[in-house]
């Protein structure tokens, strides 16, 4: 499996979509609230506050407009698909494996890694790629 054969839905938004969806982050904005689901004028669910939190990240990205990927990865993945999702080379995600750096099990004799752990992964990296572009820009504004 790749990255591209993650189950991926893309939609293009339209500016009426994303002033609608800015209109509901707007009635979203101060004291928690509840969300539900109503058919025919009747409430049918009300969402659990993590289900709220995705469908805000979801609004938040067509607020913005353009389009919109929502994707589906699986609990485990190859070391193709992670290589792909922390964008380095499969021979790279090897050498972090065999380092360490990031958890895998075999399967057979193949590698697999938990997607909670190469997101984990990625999240870690890119804070540390932050954090030295600071430092840099940092350094840079005491030679002004």
């Amino acid at each position: 499996m790749t990255i591209a054969d993650v189950g991926v839905r893309r939609v293009h938004t339209t500016e009426r979509e994303a002033e609608q969806a800015r209109g509901v982050l707007r009635d979203l904005r101060g004291p928690e609230g509840v969300l539900s689901v109503e058919r025919g004028g009747q409430r049918t669910a009300t969402l659990p506050p993590e289900v709220g939190r995705i469908l805000q990240q979801v609004l938040d990205a067509v607020a913005s407009g353009g389009t919109v990927t929502v994707g589906m990865v699986p609990n485990e993945v190859t070391t193709s698909t992670a290589a792909g999702i922390l964008g380095v080379s499969r021979p790279t995600l090897m050498k972090m494996i065999r380092d360490g750096e990031i958890a895998a099990h075999k399967v057979g004799t193949h590698h697999r890694l938990k997607s909670e752990d190469v997101y984990a992964a990625r999240r870690a990296r890119r804070a540390r790629e932050r954090a030295a572009f600071m430092a840099l820009l940092e350094e840079d504004d005491r030679f002004e």
